[in-house]
């Protein structure tokens, strides 16, 4: 084989693959790794995520409606960055608890849904309260004067009143 035509092989190879073309490769060669399924779920949360941090300071108010983004209560905000990219969730934090599957405190990832028993409603364990996991122990949730803000999942309240956790992605 002459080195142009191994020269026109190579890179035709070369454009064929980078276009994700890997059933189209030319006998011999190796196609890229496909993506699996937890890297799609794992961008997924962190679009979710980075959407969520934009309505950061938005204000809170109980019951907000789910149609506008002036501002949010805790369930119709994860209801709209969720909904976003393709995830329907229930209207309340209540409803919100019970989709997905159930996940470890020690075991959760971003994008998990996280719940809370707090604030004057609190019961013992009812749910009052869901945010988003973002990882290294950090939520995205909206409530009281700070409106959307981060917190720390495991220290004050949060961690006092945390009650369990839901994978939707």
């Amino acid at each position: 084989m002459n080195k142009q035509k191994l020269f026109q092989k190579v890179l035709t190879v070369g454009i064929i693959s980078s276009i994700g073309f890997g059933s189209f490769l030319a006998s011999g060669a190796e196609a890229a790794p496909a993506q699996t399924a937890e890297s799609v779920s794992v961008s997924k949360a962190t679009q979710i995520v980075n959407f969520g941090e934009k309505y950061m300071g938005t204000p809170y108010k109980f019951g907000a409606s789910t149609s506008t983004t002036a501002v949010f209560d805790c369930s119709s905000f994860m209801k709209h960055i969720f909904k976003k990219y393709g995830v329907t969730l229930p209207r309340t934090s209540v409803a919100q608890s019970k989709a997905g599957t159930a996940v470890s405190k020690s075991n959760l990832k971003k994008g998990d849904l996280v719940f809370f028993s707090s604030g004057s409603r609190s019961t013992g364990r009812n749910i009052t309260h869901v945010a988003v996991y973002m990882g290294n122990g950090k939520i995205l949730h909206t409530y009281g004067k700070p409106g959307v803000t981060i917190s720390n999942l495991n220290s004050g309240t949060w961690k006092k009143t945390y009650v369990k956790a839901r994978r939707v992605l």
